[in-house]
């Protein structure tokens, strides 16, 4: 069998082993829920029999043991059972939600896995300087600040307060860059260094200022004038375009908060194969430092990239259930938090399976692919 096959083979048991410990503890975790799941739903004024009634239909009368067998059976054929609180088959209410959920992740990755890689070559090729400095205080600062918060920033800027919030976000940048080339030509840097940055600040800061002015006299005028909707309604027969119109900012969002990590992984695995001895010659022969990095260094470095990238494909799908209540975007996400208002257990506890199953699939998906393109992994000595 190839290596790579019996590898595959092999992370493969191991998540499904990992999936079933995952199913126990889901399923653990609502039984240890204190209180009796049929007497909250019927409320305290029900009687014993009627409890008992709706006990033996739900099926809590029989033993935990044969209950989760039973649950689990179902799942795997893709039966979660009956929503507790709309009385509908739950693989039908998760079907249209889990397609929204992954059109927001998959935007979210077109959106983040281009910039990410390209701003991790950039800063590797302009390491040390002030791009360099900018991109990862603006990258680890979006990744610092939770997800809500970045959210209503977002919706200040492109909803609410548009367009003054990107006329802050203009002065602003305008300011650093101006803090930037004034600390240059104080610590005694290269002056041609300094003044390069300095017209680019006064550029900003008094674009900024005039923005500022025009608006503040447009500013009647300017009412209910948004960007983007800060409501995600998307309905099952909503046009392609428009879709993406509305999911532009949660998936913004989630852009916003992954792409530190796979631009920072990028840029240390492109930097650790700099001082390589091909590398070293191809700059030699005179070759472009643009052209050293993308044909020699980026092929080589596509191991710790990969590996980076699906893991935070990973994330971008279990991790958009605060991003999701925060727009109202129709997802998995906002299913599952909807479910725990309503002590909807039956359709937590499969959001939480569909969730732990996607995660544990892509892991196993970035451990093949790093494995992959490593020849040193794929054959050890």
């Amino acid at each position: 069998m190839h290596p790579i096959a019996s590898m595959a083979l092999k992370r493969l048991g191991l998540g499904l082993l990992t999936l079933l410990v995952v199913s126990v503890i889901i399923f653990s975790a609502v039984e240890m829920l204190p209180g009796d799941l049929a007497q909250e739903i019927l409320g305290q004024a029900a009687t014993p029999e009627t409890v008992a009634a709706f006990r033996k239909e739900l099926g809590l009368d029989q033993p935990p043991v044969t209950r989760y067998f039973d649950w689990l059976g179902g799942a795997v054929q893709g039966d979660f059972g009956t929503s507790l609180a709309s009385k509908r088959e739950i693989s039908d209410l998760m079907s249209s939600r889990l397609g929204n959920t992954l059109f927001l992740a998959s935007f979210a990755a077109v959106l983040s896995v281009p910039i990410s890689i390209v701003l991790g070559l950039l800063a590797a090729l302009y390491r040390n300087t002030w791009f360099d400095r900018m991109i990862n205080v603006l990258t680890l600062s979006s990744i610092s600040f939770p997800e809500f918060f970045v959210a209503y920033i977002l919706i200040l800027m492109l909803a609410v307060g548009y367009p003054f919030g990107l006329v802050w976000v203009l002065g602003l940048i305008g300011l650093w860059f101006l803090m930037e080339g004034l600390g240059s030509f104080r610590a005694g840097q290269k002056i041609g260094r300094s003044f390069s940055v300095l017209p680019a600040a006064f550029i900003l800061v008094g674009a900024g200022l005039i923005a500022n002015v025009v608006f503040g006299w447009w500013q009647p005028q300017m009412d209910g004038v948004t960007a983007f909707p800060s409501i995600s309604n998307i309905a099952p027969g909503t046009p392609f375009w428009e879709r993406v119109e509305r999911s532009f900012l949660p998936a913004l969002t989630l852009t916003l908060v992954v792409t530190a990590h796979m631009m920072r992984m990028t840029r240390a695995a492109i930097i650790n194969l700099l001082a390589s001895p091909y590398i070293e010659m191809a700059r030699l022969k005179g070759m472009n430092p643009w052209r050293v990095i993308v044909t020699h260094a980026l092929p080589n470095a596509l191991a710790p990239i990969i590996n980076v990238v699906a893991l935070n494909l990973a994330y971008l799908i279990t991790g958009v259930v605060v991003v999701e209540v925060v727009f109202v975007y129709p997802g998995l996400g906002q299913l599952m938090v909807d479910s725990v208002t309503k002590r909807d257990i039956t359709v937590v506890q499969a959001c939480c399976l569909i969730f732990a199953a996607t995660y544990i699939l892509l892991n196993l998906l970035a451990d093949v692919l790093a494995i992959a393109t490593n020849p040193r992994l794929l054959h050890p000595k």
